[in-house]
């Protein structure tokens, strides 16, 4: 399907261009960019609402500043693409997020307007901080360093550390709060209620009218104009709202609430600021989706809706013919409930990820016993450590790629008091589109390189509600676990009764006398097609699913080592220091002597794609596990032609 701009985005190759028209035009320009996103979404998917309710701030913000000598930082990226758009990326908009195309996020590779690498959020603060320091340092006195921070992504302690440094700092910043009520899914906490207090407060938004007024209206010096303004809405402010102080008392100099689809409003409030020094913060108030009236209304399903008709809403599925398998994370939500109906100890925390993650069943269902904590991974493994000293059996539910954010409470609070927290870790290993931010390359290393942790990985959905069973259980007195891959399964019938899975435990899936290989988790079903693939050239591979990294199945490997020379790990991780790494240290700290190759996701970024196709590249799909045991039998296979 041809895709074309309208007539002025048409005419827009860089930002250069866009200082061109007029700024009666820029309505117009606004209208277009969000039909373009609209059209090109709807064909080729990727994410949608983010992007539509922060178009008039895009393109103000690359109207009036001085892209990319000054210096733009978006917080996640999810809202980025009317920026690729605007930044001389319009005509490989169709290849976002498609393997070797345009990455979903902000890059610095592809672009020098891509300021920062993101993908996780709450980083724009800090980073446009530690530019405008370098700028300032530099005598770049005339360079603006603008972060642009959603208000869930404000929810972390990241952001607010930022803050806290920002406003003693002496560096020219200007964050931009946009205030949409949502992340993925609906924002929580004291932070959201402070926020509607002051986009509610009518008296403080009727004097903030009035003050903004003044500035255009006092016959005076337009510095002593500001400083008089300045003064007065500071003054009143107090008097107003008590809330309303939060940011002034951190000396950042607070301006809005203003309409952040007001292009007008937008473009002329930036004017005014970019002539004001030091730090200092705008509120703007969004809607996400903006423009279209089915993701306004549900925000949620239209975060990245995948393909669908523009013109009747109608998301597109894939049509099927038998009954396929579950996802991984909604079999992870549903067994959570089954499991907390026969144990009352058992509790669900997430950081941001109810519907994601598929805690959002429990918190429906059991709402004091499950909870979304915002995006504050630090504090959700603390939190779940906390009610762990106190007899619960918490879940806590996080994506793979976020709990590198919680490393150190997971060592601190957890595993030095060898508290018996469940972390659940959706989404590990390669993602897909997401890509090199999103993909849960580490979690297999670093939790294994922690004294008192139990690592497990299922291979299919009975496993995973196995594993979910035994770390609840009262024998179980550790840190546990479970990481599972995003998307389907295999078993469509996965409604299995329970079973315990005693850790450090294996299962042999398949005899053989010419190569052992070893999975550990999801891509042991690789191993299964491989091994049936392998089975047409007369060889005879062994397959054990390992199901622990930690503790290893050692009465499992001895067997392996004793009856076989050649060996192939295969994992969804980091070889380095991975499963594989795990079980050559075994070989070694037991004299056994094989030719091993351990295949897994290699010692480099992976950029975006589908996931076969990273699996493909990375070589440990079914073709590539098939591969890699033919050049290790090469010898034998010779010997039979």
């Amino acid at each position: 399907m041809n895709i074309t701009a309208g007539q002025l985005l048409g005419q827009i190759a860089y930002p250069s261009d866009l200082r061109k028209l007029s700024k009666e035009q820029l309505h117009q320009v606004c209208e277009e960019l969000r039909q373009y996103i609209i059209d090109v979404v709807s064909v080729h998917g990727g994410h949608f609402a983010a992007s539509l309710g922060v178009i008039e701030l895009t393109v103000a913000l690359h109207y009036v500043f001085n892209t990319p000598y000054d210096q733009l930082v978006w917080d996640v990226g999810h809202q980025a693409y009317g920026h690729k758009i605007l930044t001389g990326r319009r005509e490989a908009f169709p290849t976002n997020r498609k393997y070797k195309g345009l990455s979903g996020f902000p890059k610095r590779d592809e672009s020098p307007y891509d300021t920062f690498g993101v993908g996780h959020s709450s980083t724009s603060i800090s980073a446009a901080l530690g530019m405008a320091m370098a700028s300032h340092y530099k005598g770049e006195f005339d360079r603006q360093h603008i972060a642009v921070i959603g208000d869930g992504a404000m929810t972390a302690g990241m952001a607010f550390e930022a803050l806290n440094h920002a406003g003693v700092a002496n560096a020219n910043v200007l964050i931009i709060l946009n205030d949409n009520c949502m992340s993925i899914d609906p924002n929580v906490g004291a932070l959201k209620e402070y926020l509607t207090d002051i986009t509610t407060s009518p008296t403080y938004n009727k004097i903030r009218d009035d003050v903004w007024h003044l500035l255009g209206k006092l016959p005076v010096g337009k510095r002593f104009t500001r400083e008089m303004a300045s003064k007065l809405e500071a003054s009143l402010k107090g008097v107003v709202s008590r809330s309303s102080n939060l940011f002034e008392a951190l000396k950042l100099r607070y301006f809005g609430p203003i309409d952040g689809h007001n292009i007008t409003k937008l473009t002329d409030t930036l004017q005014d600021l970019k002539d004001i020094p030091g730090p200092k913060l705008l509120h703007i108030v969004t809607t996400k989706g903006k423009g279209y009236a089915l993701a306004e209304k549900d925000q949620t399903t239209w975060h990245a809706p995948g393909l669908f008709d523009k013109i009747t809403g109608e998301i597109f599925k894939k049509q099927v013919e038998k009954p396929q398998p579950p996802k991984y994370q909604d079999v992870f939500g549903h067994t959570i409930i089954e499991l907390a109906e026969q144990n009352d100890k058992i509790m669900g925390i997430t950081p941001a990820m109810p519907s994601g993650s598929s805690l959002k069943f429990m918190m429906e269902k059991m709402p004091d016993r499950a909870f979304d904590v915002g995006i504050c991974e630090q504090h959700a493994v603390t939190l779940s450590a906390g009610l762990a000293t106190q007899g619960m059996r918490v879940f806590c539910t996080i994506y793979s790629s976020f709990m590198q954010r919680a490393f150190d409470q997971a060592v601190h609070d957890v595993a030095i008091q060898q508290l018996p927290v469940v972390f659940c870790l959706d989404r590990a290993g390669l993602v897909g589109e997401d890509g090199p931010t999103h993909h849960g390359a580490y979690d297999i290393a670093y939790m294994r390189s922690i004294p008192n942790v139990i690592v497990s990985a299922p291979m299919n959905e009975e496993e995973l509600r196995n594993l979910m069973y035994t770390a609840q259980l009262p024998s179980n007195q550790q840190p546990f676990v479970i990481r599972y891959p995003r998307g389907q399964g295999v078993m469509p019938e996965w409604r299995t009764p329970f079973r315990e899975i005693k850790p450090g435990t294996g299962r042999k899936i398949r005899d053989g006398k010419d190569v052992a290989i070893l999975s550990f988790g999801h891509p042991g079903n690789f191993v299964v097609e491989a091994c049936k693939e392998l089975a047409n050239d007369d060889l005879q591979p062994a397959h054990y699913d390992m199901r622990f990294t930690k503790p290893l199945d050692e009465a499992m490997l001895h067997e392996v080592f004793s009856k076989f020379n050649k060996v192939i790990t295969v994992e969804d991780g980091a070889v380095q220091g991975g499963f594989g790494s795990a079980v050559l240290e075994f070989m070694a700290a037991h004299n056994y002597t094989a030719q091993i190759k351990m295949l897994g996701i290699p010692d480099r970024i992976i950029e975006h794609g589908k996931p076969e196709e990273l699996y493909r590249e990375c070589g440990y799909d079914a073709a590539g596990i098939a591969r890699t045991a033919r050049e290790m039998l090469k010898s034998k296979i010779t010997v039979i032609a």
